[in-house]
């Protein structure tokens, strides 16, 4: 099973320790009148016999009756209730490196190396086991869409027994290719010839259907409305079935007809183009969709309610390193046994169902247009040099995107760095708050010329500033972070009917969950990169990937808003990472140059005065 016996479960912080640490997170955030409005509101809901009181209790007693006390709380509230389509808003993907393909036969063999299904490693961090139960969802999950709140189902049978069949997008239609025929799993050479009659099948126009793939790409509300008015025809209710029992999803696409840059393929795993593209060729309530491009352009878009992006990666490498392990001659047929061919879904489309189409494309293409995307790769330096600082790379990093945004705007936001808890049961992520106040102080000294700080002091404060980010890093790791403490006060109290606290209805607690700044590690040890959108519409989606001598950033943003650019951000983050690199450089010269001269000193043979 999930390794649950040898797992801790997460704690509840103590409830001092979380609005003490909530205040001192937020009070450089807003004005000083608004902060003593805030504290007021704090110290009340935390006084002894307090509101605050009734409900860390309630929180003790779920943590003793459930395996993990926050889960379905945050669940509900990060994914399933949030309404906003699944490409951009919330849907990360894995961009691989161009693949040369010499054609399409090329292509489909890659496609069919990928979809070979593989066991995938068990992972602990330094000694620490960690939770499984993600890897457990990446084959066997479906988020279904609903008119309020979204439900996540994961077939657990499904991990036991193999999987039978996945579906191929190509050119907008659906079809199924079993991969168990005869009892025996299917080798790559075979699932090859399917591919090959599933491309040939997707040319016939005569048995062509609309894109029915670009229905998932809407608002989860539009596309419930659209599912219900599906399933009033039994043959849509089959097809539907066969796409949610499906192992994965393996979108072949058309060549984009755009240059190579890794921006692009970002843009292309993340929306596929629009309807105009690749956008219908998609099925995102599936949790793993692979994409191959004629062109060369491949990757892995994730639903991500059942998963993080860590574990994508982890499957991502795998298969990646399993397809270069291949020789590129195929494994000949073993038996030239005849196998089923594959299926293509059918669908009734009633003029209802071309309305929903219709305003499912205008809507996808109104995403794509907005998207603002700039995969960056910083080169003057890597982890190896931060390293050699004696700094964390994460925190340091942290820092630096605190310095870009402050460059920007002349001041902190909000910032959301994801922090894993996999070594608790059942564990996902908690929040690292990342514009600290130790944060702020060394971006001021960076910034301001006037005060001439010395850089003797610009290195003190950089140092507290990855040590204050470094300390909540581990707090929140080790389950003590404040974010999905107080989301499980806040849920609790609507499960108590009581009115809602002060607290959060508090302005502060408001703009504190706003996160202007969504950012995220994710390193890789094969040539690829993740990205995703900004997760509110004035704010910037930042995801680095740092290698020994380069970082990979992928900066998005909305065309739509007037304060955010993507370019903007990361020229002030290329500026900000080489000021921190001088800084660095010239503290370790000054004090060589102070070591050096005191040992001249003390070699100096001593005279008397007379």
């Amino acid at each position: 099973m999930f390794l649950y016996q040898v797992l801790p479960k997460i704690p509840v912080p103590p409830l001092k320790q979380t609005l003490d640490t909530y205040l001192k997170c937020v009070q450089h955030l807003v004005k000083e009148e608004q902060f003593k409005k805030t504290k007021t509101i704090v110290e009340k809901f935390g006084a002894q016999g307090g509101v605050g009181e009734i409900l860390q209790n309630k929180l003790l007693e779920r943590r003793d009756k459930t395996s993990n006390w926050v889960y379905d709380y945050w669940l509900e509230d990060m994914y399933l209730n949030n309404r906003l389509a699944l490409p951009v808003n919330s849907s990360p993907a894995m961009v691989f490196q161009t693949q040369n393909f010499r054609d399409h036969k090329d292509a489909l063999r890659f496609a069919a190396l990928l979809s070979v299904n593989h066991h995938l490693p068990h992972c602990q961090l330094a000694g620490t086991p960690l939770c499984m139960e993600q890897y457990y969802r990446l084959f066997t999950s479906y988020r279904y869409p609903g008119l309020k709140t979204d439900t996540l189902k994961v077939d657990i049978n499904a991990a036991s027994s193999a999987p039978e069949h996945m579906i191929i997008a190509c050119k907008n239609q659906f079809f199924v290719l079993d991969v168990v025929a005869n009892n025996k799993q299917l080798n790559e050479t075979e699932i090859l010839s399917q591919l090959e009659k599933i491309m040939k099948m997707s040319e016939n126009a005569e048995e062509r259907h609309p894109p029915f793939g670009i229905l998932t790409s809407d608002g989860r509300t539009e596309w419930a409305q659209a599912r219900e008015e599906l399933i009033k025809d039994q043959t849509n209710r089959d097809s539907l079935a066969l796409i949610e029992s499906s192992i994965c999803v393996v979108c072949l696409d058309e060549p984009c007809d755009l240059p190579p840059s890794d921006t692009n393929r970002a843009l292309m795993m993340l929306h596929g183009g629009g309807r105009e593209r690749n956008g219908a060729n998609r099925w995102y309530d599936k949790s793993m969709q692979f994409v191959i491009g004629m062109d060369g352009v491949c990757g892995v878009v994730c639903e991500h309610s059942p998963f993080e992006g860590i574990v994508m990666v982890e499957c991502s490498e795998f298969l990646m390193k399993h397809i270069t392990g291949s020789p590129s001659r195929m494994v000949q047929q073993s038996s030239a046994k005849a196998l089923p061919p594959p299926r293509r879904l059918l669908w009734k489309c009633s003029s209802n169902i071309q309305a929903f189409l219709r305003a499912s494309g205008e809507r996808l293409q109104r995403l794509v247009n907005n998207l603002d995307m700039d995969v960056f790769t910083f080169e003057a330096y890597g982890k190896d040099f931060i390293k050699k600082q004696k700094m964390s790379p994460d925190a340091f990093i942290q820092v630096a995107l605190q310095l870009a945004f402050y460059k920007c705007k002349g001041r902190l936001v909000s910032t959301y760095e994801s922090a894993s808890l996999r070594r608790f049961q059942g564990g996902r992520v908690d929040n690292i708050r990342s514009a600290l106040p130790e944060a702020l102080a060394f971006v001021k000294s960076m910034a301001d010329e006037r005060a001439g700080f010395t850089d003797s002091e610009k290195i003190k404060r950089l140092k507290e500033a990855v040590k204050a980010q470094t300390d909540y890093t581990i707090a929140a790791i080790t389950g003590m972070g404040i974010d999905n403490h107080l989301l499980g006060l806040l849920k609790v109290s609507k499960e108590l009917n009581m009115e809602k606290p002060e607290i959060f209805c508090d302005e502060t607690y408001v703009k504190s969950n706003h996160f202007i700044l969504s950012t995220s590690q994710v390193p890789t040890t094969v040539k690829m990169f993740c990205c995703y959108g900004p997760v509110v519409p004035n704010g910037y989606g930042a995801c680095y990937n740092p290698q020994p001598n380069h970082i990979v950033f992928s900066v998005s943003s909305f065309w739509e808003n007037t304060e955010t650019s993507s370019a903007v951000f990361v020229k002030a983050l290329n500026e900000g990472l080489l000021e921190i690199r001088d800084l660095c450089n010239r503290s370790a010269a000054a004090a060589t140059k102070t070591s050096e001269s005191s040992q001249t000193a003390a070699a100096k043979p001593y005279k008397s005065g007379k």
